[in-house]
């Protein structure tokens, strides 16, 4: 089998979002996906990644890998990292088609049938733009599964609709504006109270059934995010998420050091090393891979693997688009350290039908993956003729094909 083509996707109406499809000699076509910066990713895929794989075998996944780590851009999760990531999804997702087993297979068979979930509390149109995690691009707005305008308004009513759907973990982020008008250098007590309080009127409405995590996004300094989460301690959070940037040297530890809440951090990692370094610094007690942003699939199960052997939990990140919350669900299907599952009702229960069909099952607080060859999920027909919708396409020549 080899490699012909490869296609990139944009839909209009999601900016950020980038589809990638590898087509093959043998007509399997593979589905990979990635996030933010989607138009200088596609220029990379065909200007330097496709014709570096047209011809090749798409079933060596690693030598394809290394093919693409490229000489500049391979020590992060840039444009390079984020074109690797989506190739890589879809090359699992080829390799699973050709076998005729669902990729967690793959990955070494299935711990577990389902793994809970927790609910980020985005909106549907959450950093839907080009502009960037910022709060001028939150897209808050009321509606059915609105939950970032929900938990700003009315936390309490939240968690208990959410307890109610058998979801028993949500995170919310109520410290960013604060954060971005002072640069992450300073609060004071008052400054942070509708922060704090929306915290406790979770916590005095469901008590401890529900698991808040707190997202801070990499916006403090280390002091501030100290002094932060010491604020937070009474609220007994279930994590707090990036409190400070992981590449930060010490950052993190310095952070753990000054407070008895768990950190997570990683999701906006790329390459092993990156994820060697948060670990060897013992700061982080949850890491959370992207699979769409740290080198995807062949990458994101050996982070799984080295924090296993650490000692350290997983909670795979999605709240990017769906054919990385059906490879975070593969990943998570077989790794035996994944604590949870990130989730985004507003994304899984909207707008992603509208561009896929199949991908991962969310129902009653768990979600599992598909148990169809590949990643079970692909692109709706409809999409490819849609009003908006622009295809690129690498092809090679059939003669470049023949092996020597």
């Amino acid at each position: 089998m080899k490699i012909i083509g490869v296609d990139t996707v944009r839909v209009a109406a999601f900016p950020n979002l980038l589809f990638v499809r590898v087509q093959t000699d043998e007509g399997f076509v593979g589905l990979g996906e990635t996030f933010y910066g989607a138009e200088a990713v596609e220029r990379h895929i065909h200007s330097i990644a496709a014709p570096k794989i047209l011809g090749e075998d798409p079933a060596r996944i690693e030598h394809i890998s290394k093919l693409l780590e490229g000489y500049v851009g391979y020590a992060g999760s840039g444009v390079e990292t984020r074109a690797r990531s989506a190739i890589d999804l879809a090359l699992w997702d080829l390799l699973g088609q050709a076998a005729g087993q669902p990729v967690y297979n793959l990955l070494g068979g299935a711990t577990r049938s389902e793994i809970p979930i927790y609910n980020t509390c985005a909106g549907g149109l959450y950093v839907n733009s080009a502009a960037g995690q910022s709060v001028n691009n939150w897209g808050v707005r009321e509606g059915l599964y609105e939950d970032l305008h929900a938990a700003i308004h009315r936390p309490a009513e939240l968690a208990q609709e959410l307890l109610d759907q058998g979801v028993t973990g949500m995170k919310i982020w109520p410290f960013d504006a604060l954060a971005e008008a002072s640069r992450g250098y300073d609060f004071s007590r008052r400054e942070i109270t509708e922060g704090l309080h929306r915290v406790a009127s979770i916590r005095e409405a469901v008590g401890m059934d529900m698991n808040v995590m707190i997202e801070l996004h990499g916006l403090w300094d280390v002091p501030s995010a100290s002094r932060l989460l010491r604020a937070l301690e009474e609220f007994d959070p279930y994590w707090a998420e990036d409190p400070v940037r992981s590449d930060i040297s010490g950052g993190l530890s310095r952070v753990a050091a000054n407070t008895s809440i768990r950190i997570a951090a990683g999701e906006t990692l790329g390459g092993l090393p990156a994820f060697d370094r948060l670990l060897a610094e013992n700061g982080a007690g949850v890491i959370t891979v992207d699979t769409t942003w740290s080198g995807g699939l062949s990458v994101a199960r050996k982070v799984a693997a080295l924090a296993e052997a650490k000692g350290i939990p997983v909670a795979p990140h999605d709240c990017t688009g769906p054919v990385a919350l059906a490879a975070c669900v593969h990943l998570s299907t077989a790794a035996p350290n994944v604590l949870v599952q990130e989730t985004v009702r507003a994304a899984y229960a909207g707008w992603y039908g509208s561009l896929v069909e199949g991908g991962a099952d969310v129902r009653g607080g768990v979600v599992s993956a598909p148990a169809t060859p590949g990643l079970g999920i692909r692109l709706r027909d409809d999409l490819l003729n849609r009003e908006g919708t622009t295809i690129v396409t690498s092809a090679a020549e059939r003669s470049s094909l023949v092996s020597s």
